[in-house]
C-alpha cells in the first residue's frame, strides 16, 4: 500500500500519541456518518478503509518491529480464525472493566482490520467512554449497532450514549454547571456500561 505514515499526513518520526491522534482526526472526517445520502460517500468509505489499514500497520510495525506474524500482546496471533478473536475480546472487557485502559487499547488495536466487527467496535467505544471521550464513543457504539443490531448489549450501550452522552457534550463536559438530572444520566450510563463489562457501579440498578 501507499506510505502509511503519508496516508496519516504524519511522519515516521511522529509520536504514538501525535499517531493515535492523526488517526482519529481522519476517521472523524472521513467516518460514513458525515457522508449520508452523499455522492462522495463511496469514496469516503475507501478513504476510511485506507486509513484503517495504514494505522493497522503502523502499530503492528510499532509494536513488532515490522513483524505481522506470530503472537501479539496477549498471545494472540492477528491472522488467526474469528474464534480467536473472541478470546483476545475477554481480555479487552477484563482490562477496560480493572482500569488498565492503555493494555485494552494495546489488544483493541492488535486485532487485523479485517476482524474488526461488532464487538470489537463496541469495545472500541467503551474504552473511549471510560477516558471521557464521548463523541467516539458514540461513533464506536453505533458502528457496532449498524453490524450487529440484534444485540442487545450494544443497543443499549448506544441509547445511553444518544441520551446521557448527549448531554454530557452540549453541556461542554464537567466544567460548567450541572443539573440533577445531568448527573443522574451520566451515572446510570456509567452503571450501564460497568455491567456490560461484567461490573456493577451502582448496586441497586
Amino acid at each position: 500500500m501507499t506510505d502509511p505514515y503519508r496516508v496519516l499526513g504524519i511522519s515516521p518520526s511522529a509520536s504514538d500519541e501525535e499517531v493515535k491522534r492523526a488517526y482519529r482526526d481522519l476517521a472523524r472526517k472521513y467516518h460514513p456518518d458525515n457522508y449520508h445520502d452523499n455522492p462522495l460517500a463511496d469514496l469516503a468509505q475507501e478513504k476510511m478503509k485506507e486509513i484503517n489499514e495504514a494505522y493497522d500497520l503502523i502499530t503492528k510495525q510499532r509494536a513488532g518491529g515490522g513483524q505481522n506474524n506470530g503472537a501479539n500482546a496477549g498471545g494472540w496471533n492477528p491472522g488467526a480464525s474469528s474464534g480467536a478473536a473472541s478470546g483476545v475480546y475477554a481480555q479487552i472487557r477484563s482490562a477496560i472493566n480493572s482500569g488498565n485502559l492503555d493494555y485494552a487499547e494495546q489488544l483493541l488495536d492488535s486485532v487485523d482490520v479485517s476482524q474488526r466487527g461488532a464487538e470489537w467496535n463496541f469495545l472500541m467505544g467503551s474504552l473511549f467512554y471510560k477516558r471521557g471521550w464521548m463523541d467516539e464513543a458514540l461513533h464506536f457504539f453505533e458502528d457496532a449497532v449498524r453490524m450487529d443490531p440484534g444485540n442487545a448489549e450494544y443497543r443499549q450501550a448506544y441509547n445511553f450514549m444518544r441520551s446521557g452522552g448527549a448531554q454530557y457534550r452540549t453541556n461542554g463536559g464537567f466544567g460548567g454547571g450541572v443539573s440533577g438530572c445531568d448527573i443522574c444520566s451520566s451515572l446510570l450510563l456509567a452503571d450501564c456500561c460497568c455491567e456490560c463489562l461484567g461490573g456493577d457501579l451502582i448496586g441497586c440498578c
